[in-house]
């Protein structure tokens, strides 16, 4: 078990732009959900991230490291990000900038973040993003599709991930890792409206399937793996587990710029019991096995994890068609993710094994769905 790992700890959502990130560095909090068509009923799939880069090196526009101009001269970007779409039909990432001094920013948890009428923080989400299809075409550097959308929301973080020593505050402030994470709410319920393109969609917290995290650091991780869910069904009862969730993320971390061999952090908290399997606690003999395979229709992740007393098998799949190429540039300006898959609609199994004396026992066999998913590596590793 692991009880450790679901405790939270909102100083890891602070804003982490100090020293040597504030002058290359980025931060950023994720949210995604589930909502409902007002007419209709339908489900769809919503994201929205606020993501903070290089605020050290502030001008009284964004700067955006992907304009060419900015590029040749060398000006590394700087700017808040605020990035809103869907997953589904015609899935679309809509981004929306500003300029620092347009920000106002509470360093401090609990963390909160504000320019214009985007804010963020522990307990509110609103905003709004409109980026026209000429403009889209136009400002390559922007990163994103047309669309328009806005949200106004509540946010309730039930059930955090906390990923132990990595990301404590002696190995924060040293700057050990290229690429840190927290889940402060791994599951979250979220409620609100969110109108996207003049279609009002209503989030309730019994269906929002939430998940709220963030990422901070010098650069990103390749590969980069992400798998979550809190919509899990026991195949052996049929009865849905509605306090539970699993979640998975890593890739290749890099300590001191030195990539160390490929390793996720994950945890599956059943049903109010948690089991980690975290490699960074050498004691629970954690091991792990993934593979990530893009067919021509979909995205596949297989991932086996396994400590001292549980075992943890994950498949899960999701059709490319409903998922995106997810953009960001890095804080020195570059973009290596290219064909970084991401999307909210994935579905699959996990079976749930406890180690015994004479081998294992079945504590579960779950369907997920609405899962969380990510995987992309670099066009070129470094």
């Amino acid at each position: 078990m692991g009880a450790g790992c679901v405790t939270s700890d909102i100083t890891r959502d602070a804003c982490m732009l100090r020293g040597s990130f504030a002058r290359r560095g980025y931060d950023w909090w994720w949210h995604s959900f589930t909502a409902r068509n007002n007419n209709t009923g339908k489900e769809k799939a919503f994201f929205i991230a606020f993501f903070l880069c290089n605020p050290e090196l502030a001008k009284s526009q964004p700067v955006l490291g992907q304009l060419p101009e900015n590029a040749k001269a060398e000006r590394l970007p700087s700017y808040l990000m605020v990035k809103a779409g869907y997953w589904g039909e015609n899935a679309r990432q809509i981004h929306r900038f500003f300029a620092w001094e347009d920000v106002t920013l509470h360093m401090d948890a609990p963390f909160s973040v504000e320019a214009d009428d985007c804010i963020a923080s522990e307990t509110c989400l609103s905003g709004s993003v409109h980026v026209t299809e000429q403009e889209a075409q136009q400002h390559p550097e922007y990163m994103c599709q047309a669309g328009e959308m806005s949200w106004k929301l509540q946010v309730d973080k039930q059930i955090p991930f906390n990923v132990g020593y990595g990301a404590a505050k002696p190995f924060r402030d040293a700057g050990i890792f290229e690429m840190y994470w927290h889940a402060e709410g791994m599951k979250t319920l979220y409620s609100g409206t969110v109108i996207l393109d003049g279609v009002t969609y209503r989030v309730t917290p019994e269906n929002s399937y939430g998940y709220a995290d963030k990422n901070w650091g010098a650069g990103f991780t390749s590969p980069w793996v992400w798998l979550s869910s809190n919509h899990m069904v026991s195949r052996l009862t049929g009865h849905k587990l509605h306090n539970s969730v699993f979640d998975i993320g890593g890739g290749r971390p890099r300590v001191f710029s030195f990539p160390l061999e490929r390793k996720l952090l994950g945890v599956i908290d059943y049903e109010g019991t948690p089991y980690e399997f975290n490699f960074s606690k050498l004691w629970t003999k954690c091991r792990t096995r993934f593979a990530c395979r893009e067919t021509q229709t979909e995205i596949q992740w297989h991932v086996r994890q396994a400590s001292s007393t549980m075992i943890m098998d994950v498949e899960i799949s999701c059709p490319k068609k409903e998922m995106l190429l997810i953009n960001y540039e890095e804080p020195d300006g570059s973009k290596r993710h290219n064909r970084l898959w991401n999307g909210g609609t994935g579905t699959g199994r996990i079976r749930l094994y406890r180690r015994t004396k004479i081998g294992r026992e079945l504590v579960d066999d779950i369907s997920v769905r609405n899962v969380g998913c990510e995987y992309g590596e670099f066009d070129q590793d470094r």
